[in-house]
């Protein structure tokens, strides 16, 4: 059964971990040359199966003892906290990164299935070893609850996805990107001490 406060709480983190990504400027620049609908099917298909593939990774971490898995949630969340604050803090090399992603990649006067399948290519080469895929499996070890977090994540994914394809550029106008990936990083942060203070006490 679905837990809604583990969905809520899921869905907020990869919301602000994924703002910065280049992954999210990439789906803003396939936006501004390609009808939206078609663009992010082929976002939302690939961030879906990233979320499959990492909650699957949680899922087999979950396997570790009690304090070892404690200890590697601390260090992944820790670490997540790190690449989050690194990113806000380049922004304009995010935006590079997301922009060369889809350089070169033409198919201007395509049909849906060519721009759904550049979408799609786009997001999953970006998004192997990204923030939100280490964040999405350190998750799903942490609640134990794959179904959940898969759609918390998923949610806030094609959220971001959205909102980069539709208005992106408005959107970083309104709200500084520097801020929300401070405050993100340190909620990461005391998420990982907490798992840390668990670690030990066991």
């Amino acid at each position: 059964m679905l837990d809604l406060g583990i969905i809520v709480t899921v869905f907020a983190l990869a919301f602000v971990a994924e703002l910065p990504d280049k992954s999210a400027v990439a789906a803003l620049v396939l936006g501004t040359r390609f009808p939206w609908p078609w663009v992010f099917s082929g976002i939302a298909a690939a961030f879906l199966t990233h979320v499959v593939i990492a909650v699957s990774a949680g899922q087999l971490l979950h396997l570790l003892p009690g304090r070892l898995l404690e200890a590697l949630i601390a260090a992944l969340f820790l670490l997540g906290a790190w690449l989050i604050w690194r990113e806000g803090a380049h922004q304009d090399d995010v935006e590079a990164e997301g922009q060369a992603e889809v350089a070169g990649k033409g198919a201007d006067g395509a049909g849906f299935f060519k721009v759904a399948s550049l979408g799609y290519g786009v997001i999953f080469v970006a998004e192997w070893g990204d923030l939100t895929q280490i964040l999405t499996a350190n998750l799903a070890a942490k609640y134990h609850d794959p179904l959940s977090v898969g759609v918390g994540v998923t949610l806030g994914l094609w959220t971001v996805a959205l909102l980069a394809i539709l208005g992106g550029k408005t959107l970083l106008r309104v709200l500084p990107i520097t801020w929300i990936t401070r405050v993100a990083a340190v909620v990461m942060v005391v998420l990982g001490v907490l798992s840390a203070i668990s670690a030990v006490r066991g």
